[in-house]
């Protein structure tokens, strides 16, 4: 992964000291709260519904042994003693003191994390596929190119103050899209040409909220060199043309509609033609430096699907669910990728104490080269495991709620903290997971099932991407009541679409019983290949609803 020099940590010490004034002027009254809004945001600092809450960058989700264990004594230091991952791959603190964030922000500094632009009107952190580098379908390596966008966009001067919050996701799998590029403001898609020559295929629009849609095609293909100056000819049409006289209509998406896709991209290519030949066009030396920071770790040769898993296979079906649902194949010979589930029934989905964090340090360090990524999903992967090591691996996890073979189930659920931490929720979010979780805390029933996602949001903000969930929950208010919308239909891969509102929402207490009448009606209908979504494509939702509402 990107190491940082001299110039990052000067960056870094420069940004710190600046928002250790600006939070002692605010803390002093010197600075209004809409002054001192701004400041904190692009610093990742919230005001929650009963604390600050303050959002920590992780990169592309990666990061080393030694920065989670400075997460957990953060956590310890300076909060409750646990933290949460989040969809977009970051790490959020829910009880910080205000006055402690500085130094928080400087322990950061020295491992070489920030909180840098995970919030406000800015470009966000930028996201990929959590198996990045060790997937054997992969057109190359991303995490270059989003370390090349990551240290583009920080505080790029023209995109400081855009119109409103900016995505970028970039995926290179050819078979799957675990980054979910299609609901991003700007989704990137590695290809090659017909003459072989890498590139990307440009999403443009999309994103999920309010009015939740799903990012057309603006251009098919657009050389590697030109990455940055596209990128630019985007923004400033965005900055020039986005709204900024309604927040719920100033996102790229809007604009998008409003001009069509083929507009949009007839003023991106003008603007592009004005600065393809600019300084920002990217170089080979300048991509292979990159690409330099990211090489393969010390791999041993080793035999693929050695005998030594075959026993243990044979007589732990426990171990071999676990195989089956949290092992994924790697391009390296006797390794494997290896997913930690962080949906133990019980567990708000993406939680994590100190003590776990220090946990996933030491198994990283002696089973992946000291490195683990953070999902879109919430969990997190060891990508470089040994499959001789499987069976040491998973009974070193057990103990500590990481070997629930569930991944990619109905129960793998994705999460917002909702209205337990957040002053914006409409309603409470882990409860209603959890309720489903014991519902159907059958492991043989789920793997039956097959693959189901299942997203809940406490708001129409949408940060538990329950728009494109198989199965979506939308938290509201109805007079004060915490009531639940269903959605059906969405999907975030390759196949992106917006799931369709089922009817009128329902009680807390009721979530789990509706929940399982729209799994019956899958169940009565399947047919043997079909899993959840596609027979609800080819049935459509009306079974859904006459079973659900009758």
């Amino acid at each position: 992964m990107y190491v940082y020099d001299e110039h990052d940590r000067q960056l870094l010490a420069e940004r710190v000291a600046q928002f250790r004034d600006q939070t002692d002027r605010a803390l002093a009254g010197e600075l209004s709260e809409d002054e001192f809004l701004p400041l904190r945001l692009q610093n990742g600092l919230y005001v929650q519904r009963l604390a600050p809450m303050l959002r920590i960058c992780v990169p592309y989700g990666m990061m080393r042994s030694g920065q989670l264990r400075r997460l957990a004594r953060i956590t310890r230091d300076y909060d409750k003693g646990y933290a949460h991952f989040t969809t977009r791959q970051n790490v959020q603190l829910n009880w910080p003191a205000l006055e402690d964030v500085p130094d928080i922000l400087a322990e950061l500094a020295e491992v070489e994390m920030h909180a840098n632009q995970t919030s406000g009107n800015c470009i966000r952190n930028t996201t990929t596929d959590q198996f990045a580098g060790v997937q054997a379908d992969e057109i190359t390596d991303p995490r270059p190119y989003c370390e090349i966008i990551r240290q583009w966009s920080t505080y790029h001067p023209e995109f400081a103050f855009l119109p409103r919050k900016f995505k970028v996701a970039v995926n290179a799998s050819e078979h799957s899209d675990r980054a979910a590029i299609q609901i991003h403001d700007i989704g990137l898609q590695m290809v090659r040409n017909e003459a072989g020559e890498l590139g990307f295929r440009v999403h443009v629009g999309g994103g999920l909220g309010r009015t939740p849609m799903v990012g057309p095609v603006i251009r098919d293909f657009i050389p590697e060199h030109d990455l940055l100056t596209y990128l630019e000819a985007i923004l400033r049409v965005y900055n020039r043309y986005g709204r900024r006289d309604n927040k719920y209509k100033a996102r790229i998406k809007i604009l998008v509609k409003a001009l069509t896709p083929e507009g949009f991209a007839e003023r991106v290519e003008a603007e592009w033609a004005h600065i393809k030949d600019s300084p920002t066009h990217l170089t080979r030396d300048a991509i292979d430096r990159m690409k330099g920071f990211f090489t393969e770790p010390a791999y041993k040769a080793l035999q693929d699907n050695p005998p030594a898993l075959a026993t243990p296979r044979s007589e732990s079906k426990a171990f071999d669910n676990w195989i089956r649902r949290n092992v994924n194949s790697h391009k390296q010979p006797g390794y494997a990728i290896v997913t930690l589930t962080m949906k133990k029934t019980g567990t708000p989905p993406g939680n994590v104490t100190d003590r776990q964090l220090e946990q996933i340090a030491d198994v990283a360090d002696q089973y992946s080269f000291g490195e683990v990524r953070v999902t879109h999903e919430q969990n997190v992967v060891l990508a470089d495991v040994r499959q001789d090591q499987l069976f040491e691996l998973w009974q070193a996890i057990r103990p500590m709620g990481f070997a629930t073979a569930n991944l990619n189930t109905l129960t793998d659920i994705i999460c917002c903290p909702g209205g337990d931490y957040c002053a914006l929720a409409n309603a409470k979010s882990i409860p209603v997971a959890e309720s489903i979780q014991r519902r159907f805390d059958d492991l043989d029933f789920l793997y039956d099932l097959g693959n189901i996602d299942l997203n809940i949001s406490g708001c129409m903000n949408a940060c538990g991407h329950h728009h494109v969930g198989h199965i979506g929950v939308l938290g509201v208010d109805k007079k004060g009541e915490e009531y639940y919308q269903i959605s059906l239909g969405g999907a975030s891969q390759h196949d992106a679409a917006i799931g369709k509102i089922l009817g009128p929402s329902f009680a807390r207490d009721d979530m789990p019983q509706v929940i399982e009448k729209i799994i019956n009606v899958y169940v009565d209908n399947r047919t043997e290949e079909e899993e959840f979504l596609d027979t609800y494509r080819r049935i459509g939702i009306a079974p859904f609803k006459e079973r659900v509402y009758a």
